[in-house]
């Protein structure tokens, strides 16, 4: 997969489908990869330009020292677009990756034309709550989070699947210092205010059983904006584009319809 030199850090980002398509953007969630979408990719229809990338810190991508600030993974996203010269994407972002699109949304309207709010929020968890998480990782490493994190994630049904191992993974092999930069920025982050001045096409989607981002909060983001759409995704955690990617393609497909991006 290509890398993208930004100004201070170096990104893996991938593209699939049509060049020339319309753009859709994803922005997966804190420790996972851009491979969070694959399950979803086969099931979207053609003719879209489809990029991903891995946040500073996970995947492929380089680690730089914590902490983060979203200002500062927002504007790794606004360079990376910039570089791909990509304006007028839907961006689709899940739990931090839907931080990330608020706030892209609120600076670069060129490069936004349409948001997918996905299990996230305006402000996610308190301050303390983060900062435990992040203490953890420094003095135990990533292992002790592990399953505490995949019940927020999954199912009770679904975390009995081979599937659910893949994830363990790659949250157990996320680097601690990406991981405990990510969160920092997240903790710092509350996007009430400038959420609720955008003005665009924005579909909400949260999981039924989401122990990260619940439903409602979800809602009460989505609705921040005017016009918006929600969809709720039954039997789905935190990640319904793996849990349930049939109905989350079909949520995302309907909304690309709706707003005319194919």
């Amino acid at each position: 997969m290509p890398e993208a030199q930004l100004k201070d850090i170096t990104l893996n980002y991938r593209e699939d489908g049509d060049p020339n398509g319309a753009p859709l953007v994803f922005i997966n969630s804190l420790g996972t990869d851009l491979s969070l979408w694959d399950p979803l990719l086969p099931l979207l229809p053609a003719g879209l330009r489809i990029i991903r990338y891995d946040k500073r810190g996970h995947g492929n991508s380089e680690v730089a020292e914590p902490p983060y600030s979203m200002g500062t993974l927002v504007r790794d996203c606004e360079q990376l677009l910039d570089l791909l010269n990509v304006r007028d994407a839907m961006v689709v972002g899940l739990s931090i990756g839907g931080m990330i699109a608020q706030g892209l949304a609120v600076k670069r309207l060129d490069q936004v034309r349409a948001l997918v709010l996905s299990n996230t929020a305006a402000k996610i968890g308190q301050p303390a709550m983060w900062q435990d998480r992040m203490e953890l990782a420094r003095h135990q490493g990533m292992a002790p989070l592990v399953e505490p994190t995949m019940e927020r994630w999954f199912t009770k049904s679904f975390r009995s699947t081979p599937t659910v191992d893949h994830w363990r993974q790659k949250l157990l092999h996320t680097p601690v210092n990406g991981f405990v930069g990510c969160c920092a920025a997240i903790a710092g982050t509350d996007f009430y205010t400038p959420t609720s001045g955008l003005r665009l096409p924005t579909l909400g989607i949260a999981g039924s059983d989401d122990g990260s981002t619940p439903a409602d909060l979800v809602r009460e983001t989505t609705d921040l904006i005017p016009g918006s759409q929600f969809k709720l995704i039954r039997r789905a955690g935190h990640i319904p584009c793996v849990e349930q990617p049939t109905a989350y393609a079909e949520a995302l497909t309907a909304f690309l319809r709706d707003t005319g991006h194919i």
